[in-house]
């Protein structure tokens, strides 16, 4: 069992910025939560979930576009 205030696994580490990262594109973030996500995870994975999840965004709007038109 990991001590309080350790960081999470990687792959709960990877799924929270997933996570966080979703929730900043809607726009929708608790205060709470954020100040929670500043101390646990870290800028350069949000960063690079951030560019793969807009990568992926313009990737389905062309597609969607290309199979509606």
């Amino acid at each position: 069992m990991s001590a309080p205030g350790s960081r999470p696994t990687a792959g709960v580490g990877l799924l929270r910025t997933v996570k966080a990262v979703a929730w900043s594109f809607i726009g929708l973030r608790k205060g709470s939560d954020f100040d929670q996500d500043v101390k646990q995870l870290n800028p350069l994975h949000i960063v690079a979930v951030g560019i793969a999840a807009a990568i992926l965004l313009v990737l389905g709007l062309v597609g969607l576009v290309h199979w509606v038109t």
